[in-house]
């Protein structure tokens, strides 16, 4: 934090120094064709003639209001308005609140229908190669959650939380993006891992908190991380990635990276300080950042009907002064493109993007939840079957002639073998020692932290039956 802080006092600086030369060229970068950018928006914009524009914004050129656009001509200005800080009003006589909610809901971009086929032509192919790793991933999450689950209800592992009916939000997002994007999970994207290269073996480790994890066994079960693979650890804390991942961003920024950062949270996590922070923070210092958003309908137990009046989470970008889009989250195919282009635009452009993925949570919130207590079973399975995100792209696939049911039958046997062995595995090995619960934070302890460890030490030793005899001491 101190170097970012010091390289954007340096850059301030600089910036000073070349103000009046700003201040000469604003008029020509005010008008400069973003080509890039204009191509890539008409691309996706006119994805079945009858969408209307898919990327929601209101600055053309820059997210700062002093630089934004007026349709106002030089003569108005002078008669009818005033330049305000932040930027030109025009004035008018006419008393007009803005209405509370648009007439029409936003649009949702999508590819493939509920039963799979192609709905239109123009979208960013994806080659057999990437499309079946994607299926398979998709399926192997399926399987992973479902082994995950039994261990949990058998008493082998404390906790889990699935990822059912979201594989396509997880595999998709995570096949447009690039391994030096940084990830800023939630807790329900353990597939932009899988699909990162983490293991299954890795899974379970973690989740088994034995000594192979990368954690220690000092977080919960599916509370993951890798540094290797640019994949921040997920906290519990609901919404306070958003603000992390803005300040790498802003460091990628002033490192003049060629690469992103991506967050993901829920549509509870909106209703939290940290995302409007985060919003806010990302659009005025320009930060290239992917703010994904899994609108599936429920903060566990609360409907999205409880927690906003506004047409979900789509309309906040443009409030914010950040380009937006709402896309079908049950459409690999539409996921993949929404991010791979959003991409583009965040470091192009060096500008954030707002992605609202609508889905449903077609599982319980956690192994510590039971739904049916508050949505009905006829819901879910509703959605499970009708909605399906992995039928819908096993159906495209088929038809492309890349997939078949011997297939299908093949990866799932190997893939529960697989799990079926790494737990196995996992259950054999050592937990962590019980140093490890106050290394690594400190290169020379605190005499607190020091007392804590003594008393701890204490307490197993004389009531050793309290502890698990797997732990060393």
């Amino acid at each position: 934090m101190a170097l970012y802080l010091f390289k954007s006092q340096r850059l301030i600086t600089n910036l000073f120094k070349r103000n009046q030369k700003v201040l000469l060229s604003l008029d020509s970068f005010t008008h400069h064709d973003h080509g890039s950018f204009s191509r890539n928006l008409r691309d996706l914009s006119s994805v079945c003639d009858d969408n209307p524009t898919l990327f929601r914004f209101q600055r053309l050129e820059s997210t700062k209001a002093q630089l934004q656009v007026d349709d106002t001509t030089q003569e108005e200005e002078t008669s009818e308005g005033l330049n305000f800080p932040g930027g030109y009003v025009k004035f008018t006589s006419n008393m007009e609140f803005l209405p509370d909610s648009p007439e029409k809901r936003v649009h949702c971009y999508r590819i493939l229908d509920d039963n799979g086929d192609l709905i239109c032509d123009n979208f960013q192919k994806v080659d057999k190669e990437v499309a079946l790793k994607m299926y398979s991933d998709m399926v192997t999450l399926q399987v992973m959650d479902s082994i995950f689950y039994e261990a949990q209800r058998q008493g082998r592992i404390s906790f889990y939380l699935t990822t059912n009916g979201e594989e396509a939000i997880n595999i998709a997002s995570a096949a447009a993006l690039n391994i030096s994007d940084y990830v800023f999970p939630q807790y329900r994207e353990a597939g932009v891992l899988l699909w990162r290269g983490f293991s299954l073996q890795d899974f379970v480790n973690q989740c088994f908190g034995n000594k192979a994890d990368n954690g220690k066994g000092r977080q919960m079960p599916i509370h993951y991380g890798s540094k290797k693979l640019n994949y921040f650890t997920v906290a519990s804390t609901v919404a306070t990635q958003l603000i992390h991942a803005v300040g790498a961003a802003y460091g990628l920024k002033m490192e003049g990276r060629d690469s992103c950062t991506i967050t993901y949270f829920g549509d509870g996590g909106t209703s939290t300080a940290d995302f409007h922070a985060a919003l806010n923070f990302a659009a005025v210092k320009e930060v290239p950042i992917i703010f994904f958003c899994r609108n599936n309908g429920w903060a566990i137990s609360t409907p999205v009907e409880d927690q906003f009046r506004s047409d979900g989470i789509v309309v906040r970008g443009p409030a914010y002064g950040i380009r937006s889009i709402r896309v079908d989250g049950n459409d690999a195919l539409a996921i993949y493109n929404a991010v791979s282009t959003a991409r583009k635009m965040a470091i192009s452009e060096q500008r954030p993007i707002l992605i609202e993925a609508l889905t449903y949570r077609a599982g319980h919130h956690s192994t510590s939840d039971d739904s049916t207590k508050y949505r009905s079973a006829e819901e879910i399975i509703w959605w499970r079957t009708a909605q399906d995100p992995v039928l819908k792209f096993r159906k495209w696939v088929e038809r492309e002639g890349w997939w078949n049911d011997q297939a299908e039958s093949e990866l799932k046997s190997n893939t529960r073998k697989q799990m079926l062995h790494a737990i196995q595995v996992a259950e054999g090995l050592e937990k962590s020692p019980v140093k490890d619960i106050f290394s690594d934070v400190y290169d020379t302890p605190p005499l607190n932290l020091d007392e804590q460890e003594l008393s701890l030490r204490e307490a197993i030793r004389r009531y050793p039956d309290d502890y698990p005899s797997s732990v060393p001491c």
